[in-house]
């Protein structure tokens, strides 16, 4: 039995438990998820808690251990709502009014029936359990509704579901399984509708691999970088400033500022040009984009002081661009045009939804964007490739990953743009995905409706997968902002427009780098590189002439000048996560060299200054792991 399937069937034996336990509880909606499934419930005035979970984790290992069917039957509308009504279950009432009136997914109707699942036991008296199969045979639940409220509760658990589930309980596993938190959640994910508990769990197919992936969780959990985050002074939230808003400290500007030197380095080197562009702008921007009709109310609104005029905080850098390219005569001798900018948008992000870099306000991009013919896509998006797969080379993140190839699907009425240039941007991508050995899916239906795209997938060290780099095609902006250039009949061509992305932003991948390499950075991105201890103040006239050697070379270096005892104060230099900590005392004075512990591995040598120094200059140029 697949794991989506197991993983349903307990959230349905979850539900059986709460109500156990919570009679008057009301139930919403169950789905499985990637690692996990849930449940949402109603509670009422009833408070409910991670105290509750051993309690309802209890009763759904004996509700396995009862070797429970699954059984299911289907009903027309106006049944279901008697069913339902009997139950009290007014949540799923609403499910039958949605599913009716077609507009539950996407406005397509799902059924003309509505299917329940039920649970029944065995272990019951053969004359019970048959009874209860022949009502269920000759009546199809139609006269469900004719029951009294004992009977109701004579079945183990009813639930109004699509499946598919389980045969019987005997096919789970009672240790396969733990109840992981319990958190708010809207009913149908609308803000304005009631909130409802969600009750979380994690479900494997045995005992082994839930332990390995509860096991994962915990390692995920000591790289979390909210936890750190203070320790080691990288960011700072503010309740001033506002949420969604993290300010840099010095040491995590350090990481910021290495990580944009890099990129445009990488971009730099083939032809990109380095561009500006202000915080906001008119909304006339906006309306000549597209963003206006569907983009307004995430954005941030600005009304102008002396001069009355309205302007909006700028939620994305394409539009700001289309102005650029627009100021200028282009031919097609100048074809590809290529800008690149790392600046900061604005978005309004629901408020619940921000977490130290996970989720932000102020994004700063990586953003670039090029201008170019239909016939020069392929080549264009393979510099592009190349400088995706150095940069995460170097983040030691190409081991594994793959790429999702994003185009059209059967109704073509939904995209801009003719089918030939579809077909064209769509092959110089897949081109392109080639000719760079890129493990590549294609993915139908994913396109935008402006165009094509490529979307990277990246795994982090303990194997979580990210969406990281994306290259997209586009054809829309040109078209709104009329953008052309001359070409070689000396009549004007619509240029296409390509969306590039490294990083994504810089807030998202510094969340991501960090918990990737679990605090300990590789030397050239590490905001703390070395510091210098001297045992005692004798040795301290030393300890500043190696601190001053090494900063002559651009090396971070710090020192420890206390009167501290050596031990806490090289306990003091690893809770900072110094790379490499100098110990200087008469030996090291003498021999003009430094007692020298490398944090990363443990490793303890005493190095001449000047080795010391070529070393790390090495290391650091050569973006070492």
């Amino acid at each position: 039995m697949i794991l989506p399937t197991k993983r349903h069937s307990l959230s349905h034996i979850m539900a059986q438990a709460v109500k156990q336990n919570f009679p008057n509880c009301k139930i919403a909606t169950g789905p499985d998820t990637d690692n996990w499934f849930y449940y949402d419930f109603d509670f009422g005035e009833v408070e409910f808690s991670d105290k509750d979970l051993k309690k309802v984790e209890k009763s759904m290992k004996k509700i396995v251990s009862q070797g429970q069917d699954f059984k299911s039957f289907e009903v027309d509308f106006e049944t279901a709502r008697k069913i339902l009504d009997k139950m009290w279950e007014w949540f799923k009432n609403e499910l039958v009014d949605k599913i009716e009136s077609w507009d539950f997914k996407n406005k397509e109707k799902l059924s003309d029936k509505i299917s329940f699942y039920y649970n029944i036991s065995k272990w019951k008296s053969s004359e019970y359990y048959e009874g209860m199969q022949n009502f269920i045979a000759e009546n199809n639940f139609a006269e469900f509704s004719e029951l009294d409220w004992d009977q109701i509760k004579n079945l183990k658990f009813i639930d109004m579901c699509t499946g598919p589930h389980v045969e019987s309980t005997k096919e789970l596993d009672t240790n396969s399984f733990k109840l992981a938190r319990v958190a708010g959640a809207y009913w149908l994910w609308n803000a304005e509708n009631k909130q409802l508990t969600r009750i979380y769990a994690y479900a494997y197919d045995n005992k082994e691999e839930l332990d390995k992936y509860l096991k994962f969780l915990e390692e995920a959990k000591k790289r979390d970088h909210r936890i750190l985050w203070a320790k080691l002074k990288l960011f700072t939230i503010s309740d001033l400033i506002g949420p969604g808003l993290p300010l840099m400290q010095p040491a995590g500007m350090v990481i910021r500022q290495e990580l944009e030197n890099y990129l445009w380095k990488l971009h730099s080197k083939v032809g990109y040009e380095r561009v500006w562009t202000p915080h906001l702008a008119k909304e006339s921007l906006y309306e000549t984009s597209g963003h206006a009709g569907h983009y307004l109310d995430d954005m941030f609104k600005v009304f102008g002081g002396t001069s009355k005029e309205t302007f909006f905080l700028k939620p994305m850098n394409c539009p700001h661009h289309m102005q650029l390219f627009a100021d200028n005569q282009f031919s097609y001798r100048d074809m590809p045009v290529r800008y690149f900018e790392p600046a900061t948008v604005y978005r309004d992000e629901k408020s619940g939804q921000l977490s130290g870099l996970t989720r932000v306000r102020a994004i700063t991009q990586d953003d670039g964007h090029l201008f170019c013919r239909i016939g020069q896509i392929k080549d264009e998006v393979k510099v592009i490739t190349d400088i995706i797969k150095e940069f995460y080379t170097t983040m030691w993140m190409t081991k594994d990953y793959w790429v999702s190839l994003s185009v059209r699907w059967e109704d073509k009425t939904k995209y801009l743009w003719t089918d030939e240039n579809w077909e064209k941007a769509e092959k110089a991508l897949e081109d392109a995905s080639k000719e760079n050995n890129l493990p590549y899916k294609r993915i139908e239906w994913e396109a935008a409706f402006y165009g094509p795209k490529l979307d990277f997938m990246f795994k982090d060290a303990i194997g979580r997968e990210w969406q990281l780099a994306t290259i997209q095609c586009d054809f829309n902006l040109p078209e709104r902002f009329d953008l052309s250039f001359t070409n070689e009949n000396n009549e004007q061509e619509r240029p296409v427009v390509i969306h590039r992305a490294i990083s994504g932003s810089l807030e998202r991948w510094m969340w991501v780098l960090i918990e990737h390499f679990a605090w300990v950075f590789p030397l050239w991105l590490a905001p703390r590189q070395v510091i210098v201890v001297p045992v005692m103040p004798k040795f301290d006239k030393y300890a500043e002439k190696v601190m001053q050697d090494l900063k002559d070379d651009w090396i971070r270096t710090k020192w420890d000048f206390s009167t501290d005892w050596l031990n806490k104060k090289i306990r003091m230099a690893e809770k900072m996560h110094n790379n490499y900590i100098l110990v200087i005392w008469e030996e090291e004075e003498n021999n003009n060299s430094v007692a020298v512990r490398n944090y990363k591995t443990k490793e303890q040598s005493s190095e001449k200054l000047e080795d010391f120094k070529n070393r790390i200059v090495k290391e650091i140029n050569e973006k070492s792991l």
